[in-house]
């Protein structure tokens, strides 16, 4: 059910989008063509599919947190004390193996 609601979310987010960013948005997350197959697709060149993908992810990541609620983006922060855990877990792993080797075992 989970997966459905985002699904729907992600389309209606892609819906919303002008057309020409819609179009490259398909092309190149969907149907999974490059760059270069993209704008020989739409007849532009690949430094405009580049700027409208860009802006197709910022307008489908702006209408997502819309409709998840404008608290959503503060889930995904990483600041404050949240990073100085992480800081200091990676400093130990580094400390606790500075002096060890690799060998065939590992």
């Amino acid at each position: 059910m989970f997966d459905q609601e985002i699904r729907t979310l992600l389309e209606a987010a892609i819906d919303a989008l002008p057309a020409d960013h819609r179009s490259v948005f398909t092309l190149r997350e969907v149907e999974g063509l490059d760059t270069a197959e993209t704008a020989r697709c739409l007849d532009v060149s690949e430094d405009v599919v580049k700027t409208r993908l860009h802006r197709a992810r910022a307008r489908i990541r702006e209408e997502l947190y819309r409709r998840a609620g404008s608290t959503s983006a503060a889930a995904f922060q990483f600041h404050l004390s949240r990073c100085d855990r992480v800081v200091d877990a990676v400093f130990a792993r580094i400390a606790g193996g500075a002096g060890r080797t690799l060998d065939s075992s590992d």
